[in-house]
């Protein structure tokens, strides 16, 4: 039971507290403007602290990562299976919505009228709204919550050409380093304040537009199971036969219940990763690959959260009345679903860096990031147990490709050395 606490504790707190909330919204609302200044607060807290957690953990991450030993044909190898399985997963959430819608509210202006989202009508050019979102043309402005991307460019600019100035570099690092640390101890100490600050906020929420607006939230909840169930059987099985055939296959299936288990038991993908790399191991993927691959998959490589990022995108757009069928909506809900997984998974204890930086994107009112933390909280399992056993995955496809280009370039070796004799 202790066990179980500890594990669950913070997850179940805030899930206690949302229901309190949102008891309090729909039962008593004269409560509900005594609640509302303390969620502004902590949703103000988190808005404060969120660019610096952005820069410095991001920054940090690309000085690890270039500091690391893995280089050249694997490295790429990495990034492509990366990049690939999390498409996919993309793909089929988006896919998936469009099939199962995850939200009917019937007075959707209604709910909006309580936010400003006023610039989300806003129609501008492509070249426009591409300069506009990675780029800012001034300095000052990157130190607002609203241009996330720009300061994710940043970022990943300022932690390479830091690790690339060696010695040189060394006092801009550690302090790169210690400042992420204190903004973390920071991101902690304001995260306790979690359940009061957003059961506030969604007893609030639930006495703006009534208890109709629940029932996404659990439209959502069966979505996100339906998907992650395909992913965690069905795709993961076929790259799995495709790397290494049915015998992997097999081997697989064998080695996997361990860390599955793990992740349900713990719901921490930090914790399952040692329980991962042994059964990597086990299922035949050399050590140096998987004590490599899995420990950076952990980070960058989450199957799971990135299908909640494109469904905290979609419930976003059918809230904005967005047409779904869009070209440019569906190109723009899978790579910030991406985004949100592989560039701001980088950082530890980020919270809901995700949740704002869909906003941004979107161009909608910070203040509806309490709403979209309701989806990473309901789906943190089943999302835990696809972005642990996601990483085994990979592995066993990076040891296979890169298995492959060893024997071909020891080929080639081969043949050029003959033909010189």
């Amino acid at each position: 039971m202790i066990a179980f606490l500890k594990n669950y504790g913070a997850t179940l707190s805030l899930l206690g507290a949302l229901v309190a909330g949102a008891l309090c919204g729909l039962f008593l609302p004269a409560a509900v403007s005594v609640m509302k200044p303390l969620g502004e607060i902590f949703l103000n807290l988190i808005f404060v602290i969120i660019v610096p957690l952005v820069f410095f953990g991001i920054a940090t991450s690309i000085c690890n990562m270039r500091e690391s030993a893995m280089l050249g044909r694997v490295l790429a190898t990495v990034a492509a299976v990366f990049v690939g399985m999390s498409l996919v997963a993309a793909v089929l959430a988006y896919c998936g919505s469009l099939i199962f819608n995850p939200l009917d509210l019937a007075d959707k202006a209604g709910f909006l009228s309580s936010f400003d989202a006023a610039s989300a009508g806003i129609e501008t050019s492509f070249g426009d709204a591409l300069v506009r979102s990675f780029t800012v043309p001034d300095l000052h402005l990157l130190l607002s919550k609203s241009s996330l991307l720009p300061l994710i460019v940043m970022a990943v600019l300022t932690g390479y050409a830091v690790s690339a100035s060696g010695e040189k570099g060394k006092p801009v690092r550690d302090f790169i380093f210690s400042s992420n640390t204190v903004i973390l101890k920071m991101m902690a100490v304001i995260m306790k304040a979690a359940p009061v600050g957003l059961g506030c906020y969604f007893a609030v929420l639930v006495s703006s537009i009534g208890g109709s607006f629940l029932s996404g939230y659990a439209r959502v909840f069966v979505l996100y199971l339906v998907i992650s169930m395909l992913l965690y059987f069905v795709m993961h099985s076929i790259y799995v036969y495709a790397a290494c055939g049915l015998s992997g296959l097999k081997r697989y299936w064998i080695c996997i219940i361990d860390p599955s288990m793990t992740a349900i038991a713990t719901s921490s993908s930090a914790a399952t990763m040692p329980v991962a790399i042994s059964a990597a191991k086990k299922a035949g993927v050399s050590d140096a690959i998987a004590d490599a691959v899995i420990p950076l998959g952990t980070n960058l490589q989450k199957e799971g959260s990135v299908v909640a990022g494109v469904l905290k995108s979609v419930f976003l757009m059918c809230l904005l009345s967005r047409d779904l069928t869009d070209p440019v909506t569906a190109v723009t809900v899978i790579v910030v679903g991406i985004l949100c997984a592989i560039v701001l998974g980088a950082i530890p204890g980020g919270g809901m860096a995700g949740e704002i930086f869909i906003c941004s994107v979107f161009g909608v009112s910070s203040e509806m990031v309490g709403i979209l933390v309701v989806i990473s909280t309901i789906v943190d399992v089943p999302a835990t147990l696809v972005n642990s056993t996601s990483n085994v995955v990979c592995s066993m496809l990076v040891d296979s490709f890169t298995g492959r280009q060893n024997r071909k370039h020891q080929s080639s070796s081969t043949s050029s050395a003959t033909e010189s004799v």
